[in-house]
């Protein structure tokens, strides 16, 4: 027995505080503010991820209130940013681009985030307290998505650009 799926009708699905098993589709939770995005990391950091997120961001700014993080994966692919002119499409969105780095997906530096704010991020976890304070939240989602919150201040597709 073999079934198709049709690609084009599945819509993103986003993963909502605090486990990864926690998913809706992105029309379940559009709308959900924002504070971060973090785009990248050891997961989702890679050239393909970021061309996808540039692609977003390109001649368009982070909203207003909103921080957002790149981290490519390795430093190969922060070079092939650089050679790409992504990395110049980050920093004029608004974006903070960082070096390949363990940084705000664990809560260690660089994007911890305070009680009460929300992320959404590329990364693979999570869990209470995985990016800053416990009562902090983050959701997980693709860098499309991610790159589109970044612009609309909430959780949102790229289609709604």
């Amino acid at each position: 027995y073999c079934s198709s799926i049709d690609l084009s009708a599945l819509r993103p699905t986003v993963s909502l505080p605090h486990l990864p098993s926690n998913t809706k589709t992105i029309d379940q939770a559009k709308g959900l503010p924002i504070q971060q995005a973090v785009i990248g990391s050891c997961t989702n950091g890679r050239i393909s991820d970021l061309r996808v997120a540039a692609g977003i961001l390109k001649g368009r700014k982070v909203a207003d209130g909103v921080r957002c993080i790149v981290i490519p994966a390795t430093q190969e692919i922060y070079l092939q940013c650089v050679r790409e002119g992504l990395t110049e499409i980050f920093i004029e969105a608004g974006c903070a681009v960082s070096t390949p780095t363990c940084g705000p997906c664990l809560g260690g530096h660089m994007g911890c985030l305070a009680e009460g704010e929300r992320a959404v991020a590329t990364t693979n976890r999570n869990f209470v307290g995985r990016m800053g304070h416990a009562k902090s939240e983050v959701v997980l989602a693709s860098p499309a998505v991610a790159a589109a919150s970044a612009v609309k201040g909430c959780l949102a597709s790229p289609e709604d650009l």
